[in-house]
């Protein structure tokens, strides 16, 4: 059997503060007030307080013995009359005392009555209380639900940007990787042809600086022959011409090879500017990454 949770002297204590306050003790009002316990049980501790207060007054009836009436009548008829009224007197006090017990009885039945409709009221306002609670409960339960469910469905939203983002972010680190070799192999290719360019140059000044020697004994030879040769001088203006249209289209061929090397330098700058962009791309990737992560958690 569980033990008593509280001692009567609580209990008593319990009543006597609601009633000081004013309050109808119930078996409700007790629990609330001691904190707990059986309503029932609360409620049964208090009446036997009570009734351990009130001194219970009998009225004993005392009923007429037939010795003392055939006594009284064998004494004295005269005395018969007065025994008649004081028989009549004590059964008139004795219905009294009857109808004053029947009437404390029904008066304590009708505090009784009065008491568990009070207890009953408590009940069902305790009850009306619990069930408040209850639906706020529920209420508040099925908004965590639903704030639940949107963090869900957010978090997976989440996880897929962040899924396309890596996808995105991959494919431009190799689309970025593969642009930056294939940079890397112009610029080796505009590195060669740049050095061929230069040796053709160096060639080309060679050639020039020969042609202008052999031009320079041309001119000198058709000068000494010109008297006597003057065919030989026109083949040999006609050569110079012509070693000068080949000095010109070499250094035409320099400019061109020139301009060659300026427009790679320009390429390989643009490369490079664009390798800096796809780079930074790429960090401004990484970082958005990085803060929807951080959102999510």
């Amino acid at each position: 059997m569980r033990p008593a949770e509280y001692t009567p002297e609580e209990i008593v204590a319990a009543g006597e503060s609601i009633q000081a306050a004013g309050r109808n003790v119930t078996g409700f009002a007790l629990r609330q007030r001691v904190g707990g316990g059986n309503p029932s049980r609360l409620r049964q501790v208090w009446e036997e307080h009570l009734a351990s207060k009130q001194v219970a007054q009998a009225e004993p009836v005392a009923e007429l013995p037939v010795e003392v009436a055939e006594t009284v009548a064998q004494v004295t008829r005269a005395l018969t009359e007065r025994i008649a009224a004081l028989a009549v007197e004590l059964n008139d006090k004795a219905v009294k005392a009857a109808e004053r017990r029947v009437a404390e009885i029904v008066r304590a039945a009708g505090e009784q009555r009065e008491q568990a409709e009070r207890e009953l009221a408590d009940a069902a306002q305790t009850v009306d209380d619990l069930e408040d609670r209850l639906e706020a409960s529920r209420a508040e339960r099925e908004a965590l639900q639903q704030r639940f469910d949107q963090v869900s469905a957010e978090s997976q939203r989440h996880k897929v940007e962040l899924a396309q983002l890596r996808e995105r972010l991959t494919a431009a680190e190799r689309a970025a990787q593969t642009e930056a070799e294939q940079h890397a192999e112009a610029l080796k290719v505009a590195g060669a042809q740049l050095d061929e360019v230069r040796q053709e140059l160096r060639q080309a000044v060679v050639a020039v600086e020969g042609l202008r020697a052999e031009l320079v004994t041309v001119k000198a030879t058709a000068e000494a022959a010109e008297k006597s040769h003057q065919e030989h001088r026109k083949d040999a203006a006609r050569e110079a011409q012509r070693c000068a249209d080949k000095v010109v289209a070499v250094e035409k061929a320099r400019d061109e090879q020139a301009k060659v090397a300026v427009a790679a330098r320009e390429h390989t700058a643009r490369l490079a500017g664009q390798l800096e962009a796809l780079q930074a791309q790429n960090a401004a990737l990484l970082e958005a990454m990085g803060a929807r992560g951080a959102g999510g958690a």
